[in-house]
């Protein structure tokens, strides 16, 4: 055991729940509110530091786990948000009961087998008739991932991301990986220890969102913008993520087009955008033509697209196979939904994609070391959030600013849910109040993941 490694940890969790401001709409579902679980971890290091420790997500069971065509009844998502929340409650008292300790990558290691059982104990036990998907059992560990990495920093008085190093591991890459290649290779080789100074915000243009007056028909009234080009003016953005419908080519690339006319309107410069499907493209062909669609209309929207997120199925084994190989031609396209472990990354390359979308949501472990196999292959990188607020954002944010080749952050729980913010303005106000179209990521450099404790504790 290494000095800075965890001998004791004990996790708790709760939750709390926030309206949207404005309805937001993905993957042909309407969205109005957010459960966030937080965990709490007090841990204690080898060398007798003591930390308290905090992850907190958001539990988007919409994205997470939607509506199957099996045999069984769908459930509502009120069950399964039901079923998420208790899955985390178990893995809690798991995690407690298991008396494990060493540094928190193995710790979680370990544990994802565990969660498996778990989760399918919890079918049996709720006489599910299909087993609870690998996302959703993703999502509802990763809030206990950020608690114990955080808690494993504050105890050594330093960022998780500087305890990465062959000083702090014992396990070289190839353990965790399970791919010789990565014999002699830590995750400190490829994570930096520090955070960048700032990173660009992706904004959300939800297919609700108005872009401009003409498009309000009910205000929010609360006092923030209500139109995509007032959003552009209060906050200086220059990253747009462009949410569409996947089933209506005219309608997506009409709403490419405008939304970049709109922006250019609002802000004259350069601009980037992501595509974001939510995987309802029947197929390759689908995308090319919104593509080719937007060079007859708007050649310049084109040149502003950074990367296209997974627009097809998320079972990438389902016959018919859905390739990428022509869109990966034209623009960068990564894999979001699809990505639950490294044998899903191999099969999306194989397929097509250009890389990788990575999450907080599906946990610490695994975005650290999806990243650090995306950085050696020098595949294309992106972090994305879930809604996220609060310590959930800042979060998303940490793991951005330290993996190298990620370029830039999404914060769209500001729009929606600003209420899940308030108790950490006083900290961290730019990024949720944000100006310059940027976030001061050099600000996530404290002990553990980078944003101290939970403002409704005492420091």
């Amino acid at each position: 055991m290494l000095p800075n490694d965890l001998v004791s940890f004990a996790l708790e969790v709760r939750s709390e729940t926030y309206n949207y401001r404005t309805p937001m709409k993905f993957g042909g579902r309407v969205v109005n509110d957010v459960t966030i679980l937080s965990v709490d971890c007090d841990g204690r290091s080898k060398i007798g530091g003591r930390g308290r420790g905090l992850g907190s997500m958001t539990m988007g069971v919409v994205w997470a786990w939607p509506n199957t065509n099996g045999d069984g009844p769908n459930l509502t998502d009120t069950e399964k948000l039901e079923i998420v929340i208790e899955l985390c409650q178990r893995l809690v008292t798991a995690f407690n009961d298991s008396k494990l300790s060493g540094h928190p990558l193995d710790i979680c290691h370990h544990m994802a087998s565990v969660r498996q059982t778990v989760a399918k104990q919890l079918a049996e036990d709720r006489k599910l008739s299909e087993p609870i998907p690998d996302l959703a059992i993703l999502l509802a560990a990763s809030p206990i991932e950020g608690a114990l990495f955080d808690a494993h920093g504050k105890a050594a008085g330093v960022s998780s991301y500087a305890l990465l190093s062959r000083a702090d591991m014992i396990h070289d890459l190839a353990h965790y990986l399970g791919e010789s290649a990565y014999r002699g290779l830590f995750l400190g080789d490829l994570i930096s220890p520090t955070p960048v100074d700032s990173m660009p915000l992706y904004h959300l243009v939800g297919a609700l969102d108005p872009l401009t007056n003409a498009d309000v028909q009910t205000p929010a009234g609360d006092g923030l913008p209500e139109t995509l080009s007032e959003w552009i003016k209060r906050d200086g953005l220059t990253h747009l993520k462009i949410k569409l419908n996947g089933d209506d080519a005219t309608w997506d690339t009409d709403r490419i087009v405008h939304t970049y006319r709109v922006a250019n309107e609002a802000r004259n410069g350069e601009w980037a955008f992501s595509l974001d499907f939510n995987e309802r493209c029947p197929d390759e062909d689908y995308v090319m033509e919104v593509l080719d669609g937007i060079t007859r209309k708007e050649r310049d929207s084109l040149r502003a697209i950074r990367y296209v997120e997974q627009p097809t199925k998320r079972d990438l084994l389902k016959e018919p196979i859905i390739t990428m190989h022509r869109v990966r031609e034209r623009l960068p396209v990564v894999i979001d939904e699809s990505l639950v472990n490294l044998a899903s990354l191999r099969t999306a390359i194989g397929q097509g994609y250009s890389g990788i979308a990575l999450k907080a949501c599906k946990g610490h472990a695994e975005a650290l070391l999806l990243g650090a196999v995306a950085r050696n292959e020098n595949l294309f990188l992106c972090v994305q959030d879930l809604t996220c607020v609060g310590a959930s954002l800042l979060h998303s944010a940490s793991l951005a600013a330290h993996i190298p080749g990620v370029t830039a952050i999404e914060s769209n729980g500001r729009q929606y849910a600003p209420k899940g913010n308030e108790r950490w303005l006083d900290k961290f106000a730019p990024f949720f109040e944000v100006r310059g179209g940027a976030v001061p990521t050099r600000m996530l450099a404290q002990p553990g993941l980078g944003y101290g404790n939970d403002p409704i504790f005492q420091d």
